[in-house]
């Protein structure tokens, strides 16, 4: 770690007051994350918590493009929790990419907005290795009505 980075970054979530929740579990054929070399790329992450889906919509529809933001920190936070179940998380060297996913109502262009929810985040736990390419993605649908979906790609030390 660089004296910039924290002990461990599960000591910095706890810094920052966050838990990673349990691995989600795959709503259809696939795993969470897997390893290719010194990569972690998860599958698409919806913003369950304990089990469920915070909402279901639309983003500029029946829902708000920031509790969509909210959402999509959920969704980040899921995704490192199936990157910590793979290889733990502290052998995260750096973020590299973050593509989110938003159910958009017609018209709705807020995508980036909904994402930063993710973006901010993954900034404020890794610091300058948080640092990251992204894709902000408007979709007509998402699995089970989800507002957003995002997955993560790390690469390892």
């Amino acid at each position: 770690m660089t004296a910039a980075e924290p002990a461990s970054w599960h000591a910095r979530l706890a810094e920052l007051g966050l838990r990673l929740p349990p691995v989600a579990a795959p709503v259809a054929s696939y795993v969470p994350a897997v390893r290719t070399g010194n990569l972690v790329m998860t599958s698409g992450q919806l913003p369950f918590v304990d089990g469920g889906l915070r909402r279901t919509g639309k983003v500029g529809g029946s829902v708000e493009a920031e509790d969509a933001a909210h959402d999509a920190k959920v969704c980040a936070l899921n995704a490192l929790a199936a990157v910590d179940d793979l290889v733990g998380l502290d052998a995260v060297a750096r973020v590299v990419r973050v593509v989110g996913y938003v159910a958009s109502a017609e018209g709705f262009t807020g995508q980036p907005r909904v994402v930063n929810g993710a973006s901010e985040l993954i900034g404020k736990i890794f610091g300058p290795a948080g640092e990251h390419a992204r894709s902000a993605v408007g979709v007509a649908e998402l699995p089970l009505g989800s507002p957003v979906e995002v997955e993560l790609t790390v690469e390892l030390r």
